[in-house]
């Protein structure tokens, strides 16, 4: 039988190497000021500049929401119905029914703008914040994924395999921000163990590495009319962002939190404050949907308490038999699309869902 030689653009970028993926990089440049420079060790960093960030308040949708919508589109899961609930909870999620839902994450809208009001050296502040996948130095996720389905490259974008992710939710309840959202009715579970396994699939920011792949930015980034989101080089993103809060005496977000991320935040409102007035929003409008993070500051690594350390030790060597059985499954499924699984060091964790229904 001839192959099929058609290879989609979720395929390519899961195909590409991260040698190739620099090399891409280092050809194009990313966007002025960090253009180019030291990109030899590949890794990126992301600046979201919240004082000139307006949500984009002309148009019906932020730019940067519309964008990602649009390029991630034909990745949104198509869940199996009727839904079967979570054995052995009474429940699932279900957010097909609310594609259009754009004011928080979901497995439709991987990245928001959230918007309070703040009262900061006796003036009240309208700030607005994008929001999506933090890119973690030492993700908690990937590391306490039972499956391996969450995987970083040498770029640090931190992505999920959603064709190997059972949807138990471990990344999300691990995660400060919970920013990973699930489906039901959809994923590898459907075909293992529909009843008794899994839960559907996790979805949230991949960076866009697969624009990356391609030397281009990230949807969101050639997105945005105020050039409030930046990328480049991870270095020049820090001490960007460090230069930008000393100009207008201001504070740094995502240096620090969870050991460090690739997404660092810039604002002249204390974060402690923005933080305070996400949760007081949430109060006020009960909202306990999961999908609108706050911003905790110098929120500790879960890996780095005992705890966490404990589960990663106990839970590698199942971890590892697990990605040995899915590596058989895909191999008699005949996927030949999927890369194969090649850092031991994202392994770990507990197959655990303690969400409310939706």
């Amino acid at each position: 039988m001839e192959k099929d030689n058609t290879i989609s653009r979720r395929t390519f970028f899961k195909r590409t190497t991260a040698a190739g993926l620099l090399g891409a990089l280092a050809a194009t440049g990313l966007n002025k000021p960090v253009q180019a420079a030291g990109l030899s060790n590949g890794k990126l960093g992301t600046l979201i500049d919240l004082s000139k960030c307006d949500g984009c308040k002309n148009y019906g949708t932020p730019l940067c929401v519309e964008a990602c919508g649009k390029h991630n589109q034909e990745r949104f899961p198509e869940p199996q119905k009727p839904l079967k609930k979570y054995w052995p909870q009474d429940k699932f999620e279900d957010w097909s029914n609310k594609r259009d839902l754009k004011s928080r994450l979901t497995p439709y809208n991987w990245t928001f703008v959230d918007h309070v009001k703040v009262k900061h050296n006796g003036a009240e502040q309208e700030i607005y914040i994008p929001r999506r996948c933090m890119h973690c130095d030492n993700p908690t996720c990937s590391k306490l994924c039972p499956f391996s389905a969450i995987t970083k490259d040498a770029t640090g974008a931190v992505s999920i395999d959603d064709e190997i992710c059972f949807g138990g939710a471990k990344c999300r309840n691990v995660c400060p921000w919970g920013i990973p959202q699930r489906q039901a009715g959809v994923g590898i579970y459907l075909d293992i163990a529909p009843d008794l396994a899994g839960g559907g699939v996790m979805y949230k920011c991949d960076m866009c590495v697969d624009l990356l792949a391609e030397g281009k930015k990230p949807a969101c980034v050639s997105a945005c009319p105020t050039g409030a989101i930046s990328i480049g080089p991870r270095d020049d993103i820090r001490n960007l962002a460090y230069e930008k809060a000393q100009e207008i005496d201001g504070y740094v977000y995502g240096d620090k939190e969870n050991g460090g991320t690739a997404t660092l935040y810039v604002s002249a409102v204390p974060f402690e404050m923005i933080d305070a007035a996400i949760k007081a929003d949430k109060a006020t409008k009960k909202d306990t949907a999961p999908g609108r993070p706050g911003m905790p500051v110098n929120v500790e690594n879960y890996l780095s308490t005992g705890k966490g350390m404990f589960i990663s030790a106990v839970m590698a060597p199942f971890a590892g038999a697990a990605v040995a059985g899915l590596t058989a499954y895909r191999t008699i499924k005949g996927d030949k699309a999927k890369r194969t699984q090649q850092n031991t060091n994202n392994q770990g964790g507990e197959n655990n869902d303690g969400e409310e229904n939706i």
